[in-house]
């Protein structure tokens, strides 16, 4: 609702009250009997009346039983001749005892007048004009509270209700240890600052999306019980000069005053980018909020007991002036969980859960191999969702194992039905995936194969380690592009002909195979990288790269990935063809079922 308006209905309700009031002390609750003069006359002739007291133009009669009424006569005229012209019986009347009283002075006869002509108007004025002008401070008051930093603070006890500690953030076994230290300084400052010890004034927490950057450094100030302040970087830039560094100040201002307290900034390279771009000189807006949180950092003192927690996702991209002792100079890499830990991160996730009895989280952790922390609380919400949609009262295993592919590829699209020939060709394509990808060296296992549309795919070959691996030889590129191929090549084989069905996985053999040449040194080119990825620091994108070979190392590029490819197709082929009674009963089965799990299709293979 307009302020506007309701400002002046809250002023229409005061004015309904305030007249309500001075109506029930104005008004007499009881309306006392009011008789004629006529009528009086005929009373006193008839010995009923006793008293008569008149009041100005207000006659007060009671009667002989003490009862009670009123009656009027005229400004200017007596009571005994309004009484003698209407005919009185003057005995009558010579035993009515007649008391003449001074008119008293009513107040309300007079306050009702000047309060409502001439009180209520001006209060009922005077509160508009009040609204008006309050309502333009509280505008004048935004402008200036423009510059004010916009952080979220929590209290001691954590972020809002929910203390988070490092038991609730599983793995990261590594950062925790790092990071203990920063907690035993906010608790205990005093033993360090007697050893002359400074502690980090800045802990830059690198990692991808959705590792639990945010969610450890909100552990950090529920373990040292120390208020919180949090800000996205983003948050300081704005269009208008200045704003930016003014935030910075207020924000360490802030954080100064609640001591011992913990900053955490969000997605610092959003402000933490290189200075010197060439964009908008120096007078860019962003390099002098920049420039304001290096000022800041190096004004703060030991004893001060203001830690600066950063996140980022980008850290090639910082300043090197962010990065330099004295500043953001403890760097604590927060990798994506292993197997131990996913299986940590959905336990976590599920403890308020109803599960059914035989929910192994091993196995769900197993088949998420590369999944971040966020990906895993999706799986779980996953999980419970689909268990909810069928009406269940608890998550059983089959619904988490569901939730993992609607994750990775989407949900089913079961609308999406295809012809009798295109479910052959899917079936031929995801059969001849599976089977090259198990009879090719340092491949993954697969876990599952089906032709029923998930997302964007009409059909899809689910494999899964069966452990962590860091590292990759040539042999795995190798095996791993001709499983690629090894779809077409199915379709090759079958049909003659390969359908736009494999477009994607051609795109990504040969993003694999131009990548082993050029970055990875696995071809007859030697162990040289080639290329110079260079980015735009304004756009915060790799667009470009910077050529630092001739154009006949170019052409030799081609002409490995090339060889790369053609090796890899021959491979898959020779596979196929091996095995082609194999490659019929596999497609064959996915015709009928749709879907053929790990344990049936390792039985296939054996029974062949």
């Amino acid at each position: 609702m307009n302020p506007l308006i309701k400002n002046f209905i809250l002023v229409v309700l005061i004015l309904i009250v305030i007249t309500g009031i001075f109506s029930a002390l104005y008004f007499p609750a009881v309306t006392p009997n009011e008789i004629s003069a006529t009528q009086l006359v005929s009373d006193i002739n008839a010995n009923k009346v006793k008293k008569v007291t008149v009041a100005g133009t207000t006659l007060e009669i009671t009667y002989n039983d003490n009862k009670t009424v009123t009656s009027m006569k005229e400004e200017n005229t007596s009571v005994t001749d309004l009484l003698a012209n209407l005919g009185v019986n003057k005995d009558a009347l010579q035993k009515v005892q007649v008391d003449v009283q001074p008119v008293k002075q009513d107040f309300w006869s007079w306050a009702t007048p000047l309060l409502v002509f001439g009180i209520l108007p001006l209060v009922f004025f005077g509160l508009i004009f009040w609204f008006m002008f309050r309502q333009a401070k509280t505008g004048a008051m935004q402008a200036f509270d423009f510059t004010k930093a916009k952080a979220r603070i929590f209290g001691a006890e954590g972020h809002g209700k929910e203390k988070i500690t490092f038991k609730d953030v599983a793995g990261l076994k590594e950062a925790k240890e790092e990071l203990v230290e920063i907690v035993d300084f906010l608790k205990f400052p005093k033993k360090y600052l007697a050893m002359g010890a400074k502690i980090p004034r800045g802990v830059l927490l690198v990692g991808g999306a959705g590792v639990g950057k945010t969610l450890l450094a909100r552990a950090v100030a529920g373990e040292a019980n120390v208020p919180f302040l949090s800000i996205s970087g983003s948050e300081f830039v704005e269009m208008f000069v200045g704003v930016g560094s003014a935030r910075v100040r207020d924000l360490f201002s802030m954080a100064k005053k609640s001591s011992p307290s913990i900053v955490f900034i969000d997605e610092l390279d959003a402000i933490g980018r290189h200075r010197g771009a060439g964009i908008g000189g120096g007078h860019d807006e962003r390099e002098q909020t920049l420039n304001q949180i290096l000022v800041e950092m190096d004004g703060f003192e030991k004893e001060t007991g203001v830690i600066i927690l950063a996140a980022t996702n980008r850290p090639d991209i910082l300043d090197p002036a962010l990065l330099r002792p004295g500043r953001f100079d403890r760097k604590i890499v927060l990798d994506p969980p292993d197997v131990h830990d996913r299986e940590e991160i959905l336990e976590i996730h599920s403890k308020t859960k109803p599960l059914a009895k035989g929910v192994n989280f091993k196995e769900v952790a197993e088949r998420t191999p590369g999944f971040s922390g966020a990906d895993l609380a999706n799986v779980a919400n996953e999980g419970a969702l689909l268990a909810a949609r069928q009406n269940k009262t608890e998550i059983h295993q089959k619904d988490f194992l569901e939730a993992i592919e609607k994750v990775l590829l989407g949900p089913e699209r079961k609308s999406h039905i295809l012809s009798k020939k295109e479910k052959e060709i899917a079936a031929f394509h995801e059969a001849g995936h599976a089977l090259v990808s198990t009879f090719s060296p340092e491949t993954e296992p697969v876990r599952k194969i089906s032709i029923i549309a998930r997302g964007m795919a009409a059909g899809y070959t689910l494999q899964v380690p069966s452990e962590e691996r860091k590292m990759k030889t040539k042999t795995g590129f190798i095996s791993e592009i001709a499983t690629l191929l090894g779809g077409c090549s199915a379709e090759k084989i079958k049909f003659g002909e390969m359908t736009t069905g494999a477009s994607n996985d051609l795109q990504r053999a040969s993003d694999l195979a131009r990548r082993m040449v050029k970055e990875f040194g696995m071809s007859s080119l030697g162990l040289i990288a080639f290329g110079e990825k260079e980015e735009l620091v304004f756009l915060g994108k790799e667009i470009s790269e910077q050529r630092n070979y001739s154009e006949k190392i170019a052409e030799r590029i081609d002409e490995e990935v090339d060889v790369i490819i053609k090796g890899a197709q021959k491979n898959a082929e020779q596979i196929l063809l091996k095995r082609r009674a194999l490659l019929d009963k596999v497609a064959k089965d996915l015709i009928e079922k749709e879907i053929i799990e790990r344990e049936e299709f390792e039985k296939l293979i054996k029974s062949k």
